[in-house]
């Protein structure tokens, strides 16, 4: 029997595990290099379909205003907020400028987060519930459908979603009704972990719940936010953190693609180098 030295099977082994998982065997390495836990990666069409069905799109007749503070906080929306009476923003931040300026426009805004004790700053159209926003109603959770009835909004008002609740957005948009996404004209979600989007698991739970979100709403505005950078991989640059604003379909004329990055209302979220959105989400 021909003898095989050691190091040849580790290498056979390392390639057909390479193979299994569809990954390069320089990828390979280098997860084994770094001790990283080896997932299935998903594949890089994939990935690029998802960011393809995020690029923004533009309609001349509907610019983009500012609501909220010049920094962390302040979100870019379509300038059609007349007739819209509601405001649901889950994800309590030490700032609360959003939330002040729809109130100041005549909206009633209602605010969820069980980590806090309120909103930064007291207002009467202010309504707050000290729950999480999630896929379950439990002790500290509640749905979005389940939140909107107990406060009385399960109606046909136009809503604006403006949504910051660190990860749990994604089984938040599964769980929630096509009956409350069509009562939104506006969306704002800050999308978090893009770059596990190769990471065949988190790709299959984000990517059901953006396609679920696109059947309804059209990408408007993407910011990305520079606290945490980017991972750039196969051509493609993923900020780890993104600011998207969506419009109901509805809502959009004569929609071009947006080509133009950053908005001249756009602002960093901290101090530390600007991010600018990567050319393969608009390009």
């Amino acid at each position: 029997m021909r003898k095989i030295g050691l190091k040849k099977v580790k290498n056979v082994l390392k390639s057909k595990l390479a193979a299994r998982l569809n990954i390069s065997e320089r990828d390979f390495r280098s997860l084994a290099a770094n001790k990283s836990v080896v997932t299935a990666r998903t594949s890089i069409q994939d990935v690029s379909n998802l960011v393809a069905s995020l690029k923004p799109v533009e309609d001349p007749s509907i610019p983009l205003v500012r609501l909220g503070p010049e920094g962390d906080g302040g979100y870019l929306v379509p300038d059609d907020l007349n007739g819209i009476s509601v405001c649901f923003s889950p994800g309590v931040s030490h700032v609360s400028g959003f939330e002040q300026d729809c109130a100041d426009r005549g909206m009633q805004v209602y605010l969820a987060d069980y980590s806090v004790e309120g909103p930064a700053l007291e207002n009467s159209r202010f309504h707050f519930t000290k729950k999480f926003v999630g896929a379950l109603d439990s002790a500290n959770y509640l749905t979005l459908d389940k939140w909107a009835s107990q406060v009385g909004q399960d109606n046909d008002s136009e809503l604006i979603l403006q949504m910051d609740i660190e990860g749990a957005e994604y089984e938040s948009l599964l769980n929630v009704s096509s009956e409350f996404l069509q009562r939104c004209r506006v969306i704002v979600i800050e999308l978090h972990a893009l770059h596990e989007l190769w990471n065949r698991q988190f790709y299959g739970l984000a990517s059901t719940a953006i396609a679920k979100l696109l059947q309804t709403h059209t990408c408007v505005h993407i910011h990305p936010n520079n606290c945490c950078g980017s991972l750039q991989r196969y051509g493609l640059d993923l900020p780890r953190v993104c600011e998207f604003t969506f419009l109901r379909n509805d809502r959009l004329g004569e929609a071009v693609p947006a080509k133009s990055f950053p908005h001249p209302l756009d602002r960093d979220n901290t101090r530390r180098p600007t991010l600018p959105l990567p050319t393969c989400w608009y390009s």
